[in-house]
């Protein structure tokens, strides 16, 4: 998981996607934002999905998503469409992540309305049904506070039936609920090991609660990670990590140290019901990181 808004540029994108390919990485995440969001100055951000349909195009088995688009960005049909869009350029390998929002700064840095807590979730809540009832089969209307659809059948569906979609935050009741109502997948963001037992345990709940399987809870947890060929590599990344994000020590890397280190955290969240980890790598020019991921984490908890 890149992130974008962190100053990388459309050379170091390809060379990232690159990278991920040659070793096997599956899938890469990037977030959706507008200004740092470690409240650095000067640093410059692609677009999310103009990003995401540039690598569709000259990737061939890498997925691609973000983490996550916030729904104050852009209209649900411009949301639906672009990624519709993209899942038709890369051949079905899109996984698009959807929530409220909450950079203020970089809202009214771009003049974008930055509402209420109570009102993005109403918003996002209207954008999760129009979004998916775009992507479904036949006629679609949608008639809320926020939007108003007239009866259309938006063509074309994705390529993917149905479309995945991700849903994240700290499984508190409204968001579990929604997810647990749209959702392919849950993911939580730089938890503890006991938050992402207990968040799980709330996201099946939530499953259940809808009438849902809650065997087929899909969960995932993004965090950050330092990894290197030995402990004294590793500890050196993640120093220069929290150099880049300029926040010291407050810098929280969930996954850090040697492969063998990595790989024991990695099993005991997957033994916790955790279905993927998105690595957060703030060195984004640092591509043998991301090789040591392809080349020893990922087989060994394939």
């Amino acid at each position: 998981m890149i992130e974008g808004q962190e100053d990388v540029t459309w050379e170091q994108w390809t060379a990232i996607a690159d990278a991920c390919e040659a070793n096997r990485i599956p899938a890469l995440f990037r977030s959706d934002h507008y200004l740092s969001v470690f409240g650095r100055g000067g640093r410059g951000s692609l677009d999310a999905w103009g990003t995401i349909c540039g690598l569709a195009a000259r990737t061939s088995t890498l997925r691609l998503g973000t983490m996550v688009s916030p729904a104050s960005f852009r209209h649900p049909a411009t949301f639906a469409k672009l990624v519709a869009t993209a899942d038709h350029i890369s051949g079905g390998r899109i996984e698009p992540a959807l929530g409220a929002g909450w950079h203020q700064a970089e809202h009214a840095a771009h003049g974008l309305p930055f509402l209420s807590g109570r009102e993005r979730s109403a918003v996002l809540a209207e954008q999760l049904e129009i979004v998916t009832g775009f992507w479904s089969d036949g006629e679609f209307e949608f008639h809320g506070e926020h939007y108003d659809v007239a009866p259309v059948d938006v063509l074309p569906k994705p390529v993917q039936r149905p479309m995945p979609l991700i849903m994240g935050g700290q499984a508190g009741p409204k968001s579990a609920a929604l997810a647990a109502r749209y959702a392919t997948e849950y993911n939580t963001a730089i938890p503890t090991f006991e938050q992402v037992v207990e968040r799980r345990a709330a996201i099946a709940r939530a499953w259940q609660e809808a009438g849902r399987d809650p065997e087929t809870v899909r969960f995932s947890v993004m965090t950050g990670a330092a990894l290197g060929r030995d402990e004294a590599e590793a500890a050196d990344r993640l120093a220069r990590a929290r150099e880049r994000a300029g926040i010291g020590d407050s810098l929280d890397c969930g996954f850090t140290g040697s492969p063998e280190q990595v790989i024991e955290q990695l099993r005991r969240h997957r033994d916790a019901g955790v279905d993927r980890v998105m690595m957060q790598l703030l060195l984004h020019d640092d591509l043998e990181q991301i090789e040591l991921i392809g080349r020893e984490l990922a087989p060994a908890v394939a």
